[in-house]
């Protein structure tokens, strides 16, 4: 049974390797992807600004509430950003959080 389970694991990961990436680069799903690792920059960065503040409490939530969440579309979302954060995205915490940097 155990063999059976790993011959199966093993033929399904050498024939159907293309299917796992094969997606990312057909249909316009790179740009789609991009966005999903700008928005964890944006969350890692913003985080960020969390530690750096001490952490999860009230004034820190209402703070990110009155200079991100109550604009909504009103302003252009890179100037609330900067004016939040104090500076640009930075990606530094994204490598940090992905182990890529110490």
């Amino acid at each position: 049974m155990f063999l059976w389970f790993i011959l199966l694991f093993l033929n399904i990961k050498i024939t159907c390797w293309q299917v796992c990436f094969a997606h990312i680069f057909g249909g316009g799903y790179a740009a789609g992807y991009y966005a999903y690792l700008w928005t964890q920059m944006l969350a890692d960065d913003g985080y960020q600004w969390f530690v750096e503040q001490g952490g999860l409490h009230r004034e820190n939530g209402q703070r990110f509430r009155e200079a991100i969440l109550s604009r909504g579309n009103s302003t252009d979302l890179a100037e609330l950003y900067r004016q939040w954060r104090g500076h640009d995205p930075q990606i530094e915490p994204m490598l940090v959080n992905r182990g890529l940097k110490e």
